[in-house]
Order: C-alpha cells, then sequence, then structure tokens
C-alpha cells in the first residue's frame, strides 16, 4: 500500500474550499492521489476527502496540522489528518456466534484489512481456541446482571489499555453503557440483521420466516445510546423466496452479516466515514 496522508474535512458549504485546499497543498508540492468532495444541499454543508502522496510533502503530519490551521479556521472547518502508515488498533468483541468474528480475523490474516487486531473480548470463552491461533490476546469478560458494571468497568480499562482507535462489535450479545457509548463515539461500530424494528427480539429469522419476506439484510453502524438507531455506515439485502427454509435464511443472513461489517470496518479504518448529525457521509 502506498504511504499516504489522509485529508478529511466537513464544514459549512461556500464557495472557494476546494480552491483553497487545492491551492495549500500545491504550494508544498502535495500530490493527490484521491479527491473526494459531496455537497449536502439539504444542510448546507460541504464533505472532503483527499489523499495524499505522504513523501511529496516536506514535512510531517505535526506542522501539516500547524501549517492548515489557519485555513480551517478561516472556513470553520471539522478536519483531521490520518497517516496510512498508522493503522488504527482494533479491538474486537465477541459473544458465542464466530461468522463475524473469523471473517474478520481472515481478512486481517490475510492482509486485506489495513488495521491492527490488538485484542479480542468476549462474555464468553467459546472462541478463545480461533482467536489464539492468530497470536491475538483473547479477554474473557463475563457479564451477567450482579457484575455488569464492574464488567463494563473492566472492558474499559482494556480499551485503554491497548490505545484503542475503534471497537467492533462481531455479534457481542450485550449493550454497552450509555457512558461508554459516549465516551467513544464514532469509534464502535456494530452490526444487525436489517429486520429492525420489524423482527425485534429473539429469533428474527423465524419471525421473518412466518411473515414470508423477500429481502432479507444486514446494516452496520456506529453504537449510540440509542439502541441500534446510530449513524448507518453500510447496508446490503440479498433476495430470498418461498423455496428458502428457516436455515437457508440463516445462513443467507449470516454471509450478508459478515459481508457488510467488513465493508463498513474497511471504510472506517481507511478514514472514508464522515459523520454528521445521525448520518454519515462514505467515499468510496
Amino acid at each position: 500500500m502506498e504511504h499516504t496522508y489522509r485529508l478529511v474535512i466537513s464544514c459549512p458549504d461556500r464557495v472557494g474550499i476546494v480552491a483553497k485546499v487545492s491551492n495549500f497543498l500545491s504550494t508544498y508540492n502535495g500530490w493527490i492521489t484521491e479527491a473526494s468532495h459531496h455537497s449536502d444541499t439539504q444542510s448546507g454543508w460541504f464533505f472532503m476527502r483527499h489523499e495524499i502522496k505522504a513523501e511529496s510533502i516536506p514535512f510531517g503530519l505535526d506542522q501539516f496540522r500547524a501549517a492548515f490551521e489557519p485555513i480551517a479556521r478561516e472556513f470553520n472547518m471539522n478536519w483531521h489528518i490520518a497517516d496510512s502508515a498508522r493503522p488504527k488498533r482494533v479491538i474486537l468483541m465477541c459473544s458465542k456466534e464466530s461468522h463475524c468474528l473469523a471473517d474478520l480475523l481472515h481478512r486481517w490474516h490475510s492482509k486485506e484489512l489495513n488495521c491492527e487486531i490488538v485484542a479480542v473480548i468476549s462474555n464468553h470463552d467459546d472462541l478463545r481456541r480461533m482467536v489464539e491461533w492468530h497470536d491475538i490476546p483473547y479477554h474473557h469478560v463475563p457479564v451477567s446482571k450482579e457484575n455488569k458494571a464492574e464488567a463494563f468497568a473492566h472492558i474499559e480499562e482494556l480499551f485503554a489499555q491497548y490505545e484503542t482507535d475503534v471497537v467492533v462489535l462481531a455479534r457481542y450479545m450485550q449493550i454497552l453503557p450509555a457512558a461508554l457509548c459516549e465516551k467513544y463515539a464514532g469509534k464502535v461500530i456494530n452490526i444487525h440483521h436489517s429486520f429492525l424494528p420489524s423482527f425485534a427480539g429473539a429469533r428474527p429469522y423465524h419471525q421473518a420466516y412466518s411473515r414470508g419476506v423477500k429481502l432479507i439484510g444486514a446494516t452496520c453502524h456506529y453504537v449510540t445510546q440509542d439502541l441500534d438507531e446510530g449513524p448507518i455506515i453500510e447496508q446490503d439485502v440479498i433476495r430470498i423466496s418461498h423455496r428458502d427454509s428457516i436455515e437457508d435464511m440463516v445462513r443467507l443472513g449470516k454471509d450478508v452479516e459478515k459481508n457488510v461489517l467488513a465493508r463498513g470496518l474497511r471504510s472506517h479504518v481507511e478514514d472514508r466515514v464522515i459523520t454528521y448529525e445521525n448520518k454519515t457521509v462514505v467515499f468510496d
């Protein structure tokens, strides 16, 4: 992978933003390898993502930030710049279902995901051997009604210990406390079947089968205090028919879940997602 800097910006829309940023980069001989822009006419906001060859810029990120700050103030920008040479540090969380966890571990192991999986946390011990085969630390943190506060305090300590950039709930079947959601806003990614809220609760595929649905799918989103209502990163569906059994629906649903989660995580670790209000702009 080519060494690049990723400049990501959102700000009130107005004339001259692209010209100002492009002129800044040109002044320092910045070589843009990818440029994405979006103007939201409803909100009046502008979104931008540039990838720049790191070797073309004559200084590092700290100096870049200092030099760019006057432009950011002028246009009231929310912005950050990231270095592709520093992969994001990811913690995966799971329970007993293995399909999403196994898929992400495989993609990471085969270098399809440019990130560093630093640990796996689970409220069960079932998937330890799978994780430790990859030489990744596995932390079993049981969660019950009696120890929930203590358990999540320990989980929060693990997030800090591993200097975590992003947490992925790979079918982790516990609800994160509101305070933890707030502290890691925009840094926790979840996956769920797209039946919500139509088929909430247990056995959603059985519920869907009894209603004769023709589409099943999955949604990858950021976690907020409002359960399963955070900004959506990625979605997909697959068509089914009356010929498909409940077992077929579960199998197909798992395929969609793991693909959607992997695409959502890839977009996040490549700094392609910009959150605004309760929506996202995701640059391909």
